[in-house]
């Protein structure tokens, strides 16, 4: 029988190469984003379904991009849109770490908390037929290039979230990966992937399933 897995994040989900100038889009294709390898590394008898948003957060509409960045509303939508799922990957809180929302790393633990309950209620583990969530800790965003100003202060919050965040999926008893154990984001932008790191991270995900 084929299981199906749902990656739910944000840019780097969806595959948002590093940034050189703002206010341009692009995308990396099928074999490079990171969804795309762990789908070819679990090999046959597994479907998956992207759920990537740039600009998503884990709890908050963006102020600048608008009521549907916020992650909670997100996933009750994914959740209710495919299916049924077996398992259901969550990387966010990168988004959270922009100045203008002011958040504490206790603060963006607190979106998580949310998503995880939202994932593990009755509702959608019935809906869905029971299914098993993989927590993934962003890793350590870096205060530099085009979006320096965007991410004042993010460095020092970033540092502090992956304690917080294996807390939590034990807490739920839920899978959880640190992203930062495996990759670092590109130097261009600070919060993005290069090419080598989302085969990198892929391949993770694929063995921690």
């Amino acid at each position: 029988m084929t299981k199906t897995l749902m990656t739910f994040g944000d840019s780097n989900t969806h595959g948002t190469p590093p940034i050189e100038k703002r206010g341009t889009y692009a995308r990396y294709g099928v074999g490079v984003r990171w969804p795309t390898v762990t789908y070819a590394a679990l090999g046959a008898g597994w479907d998956m379904v992207e759920e990537g948003l740039p600009g998503r957060t884990t709890a908050h509409a963006d102020p600048l991009m608008g009521p549907h960045m916020d992650g909670q509303l997100g996933l009750r939508i994914a959740l209710q849109s495919h299916g049924p799922i077996d398992l259901l990957t969550i990387m966010l809180g990168t988004n959270d770490l922009k100045a203008h929302f002011g958040l504490t790393p206790e603060g963006i633990t607190a979106g998580v908390a949310g998503l995880l309950a939202i994932a593990h209620c009755d509702e959608y583990q019935t809906r869905h037929g029971g299914f098993e969530v993989m927590l993934i800790c962003p890793p350590l965003a870096l205060e530099q290039g085009p979006l320096s100003d965007v991410y004042y202060g993010a460095a020092a919050k970033s540092a502090a979230l992956a304690p917080l965040y294996a807390g939590l999926a034990r807490h739920w008893r839920a899978k959880f990966l640190d992203a930062g154990q495996h990759i670092s984001p590109s130097q261009t932008d600070g919060v993005h992937f290069e090419p080598d790191a989302h085969v990198t991270l892929g391949r993770a995900v694929a063995a921690a399933i």
